[in-house]
């Protein structure tokens, strides 16, 4: 008898990103993801007093990274790339630190990346090497 492999081919999926910058209210490092208008409302509130920004989500999806509070500037994080693979949507990202002779502001910063992506019902992180 033959043997029937599955492949299940990966496709990058496309991605709007929604807020990135170094100023959120997320102390601790957290991995985030909104479904609903609720869970996009309470996650937009710990993250910022600024106006909430206006998501489909009979569509779409709210993921983020924070990588929580960081002791000086320079530091960000950055959605690479979001992959699907069967039911299966891998949201990637890549934290960036500052050179050891760097010179910073000594300021606290809280830096952070949220993407809109199309819906998904299982989505894991990645995070890639530096």
């Amino acid at each position: 008898m033959g043997t029937i492999i599955a492949v299940l081919l990966q496709a990058t999926v496309a991605f709007t990103t929604v807020a990135r910058g170094a100023d959120s209210q997320m102390t601790e490092p957290r991995e985030a993801i909104a479904r609903s208008a609720d869970e996009w409302r309470t996650l937009w509130t710990a993250h910022s007093s600024e106006r909430l920004p206006t998501i489909d989500f009979s569509r779409f999806a709210v993921v983020g990274v924070f990588l929580g509070t960081r002791p000086t500037a320079g530091y960000a994080v950055e959605i690479v790339r979001v992959q699907s693979q069967g039911a299966v949507t891998t949201i990637e990202y890549r934290e960036r630190r500052p050179a050891p002779d760097a010179l910073n502001l000594q300021v606290l910063t809280m830096p952070y990346h949220l993407v809109r992506i199309p819906r998904a019902e299982k989505i894991e992180f990645r995070k890639l090497a530096s």
